[in-house]
This record gives structure tokens, sequence and C-alpha cells, in this order.
């Protein structure tokens, strides 16, 4: 979609919570000069500074399409597979995804899926 900035995110943070919340949803704005890559609820989480309970699922995506937008696409690839390999197996959720995990849990869950395959 395409929208001036507060409708897209109004209409980014409802769709969020469609699909698992600010946690999960990558986002990326573009000009004509630069890209930028962020979650795409654009929402701080500023409750869970220091408390390794934030879901990375977002930023991880959001890095892999920055990789995409540089053309390092087989890269991105291989870490998108990896987080919906550990989200798809559902031993490894974050408390946004209903489970028990730590943000350092999920993450070296992500890392494993990367050394395994």
């Amino acid at each position: 979609m395409v929208m001036p900035n507060l409708y897209g995110n109004i209409v980014d943070n409802l769709a969020a919570g469609l699909v698992g919340g600010a946690g999960v949803v990558p986002g990326e704005s573009y000009s004509r000069d630069s890209a930028m890559f962020e979650q795409g609820a654009r929402h701080a989480f500023a409750d869970a500074v220091g408390r390794n309970i934030a879901n990375p699922t977002a930023v991880l995506l959001s890095g892999c399409n920055m990789l995409k937008h540089i053309h390092l696409d087989y890269h991105a690839k291989v870490i998108e597979d990896a987080v919906h390999r550990v989200i798809k197996s559902a031993k490894v959720r974050t408390k946004d995804l209903g489970g028990h995990s730590t943000t350092n849990d999920f993450t070296h869950a992500i890392i494993d899926q990367l050394h395994n395959n």
C-alpha cells in the first residue's frame, strides 16, 4: 500500500495485530534517495528494554528486506527460512506468540537453524 506516513502507521499497527503483533511484522520505507528498514509497526515496546522478552522476528526480517534491497537475496532467504522454521516448529516462542521463551532463546534457536542448514 502507498499512503502518507500518518495513515501508513495506523494501518501498519492494525495489520500487525492480525498476524501476531508488532514483533513479527517487518517494514520498509523508501524515498527518492534512501531506504529504511525497521519493524513494520514502528512500535518501540519500551516496556521490553532490559527484560529479554522482545520478539526479534520483525528486526530480523527487516534486515532480510535490506539484504534483498542490496541484492543479497540468497543471504536474506537463508535467514528468512531459519526464522520461519523456528516459528513453525512452535518449540521456542516469545510471549507475544503465546510462549515463554526469552529473546535470547528465540535468537539462539534461529542461530541453531542457520548452523544446521
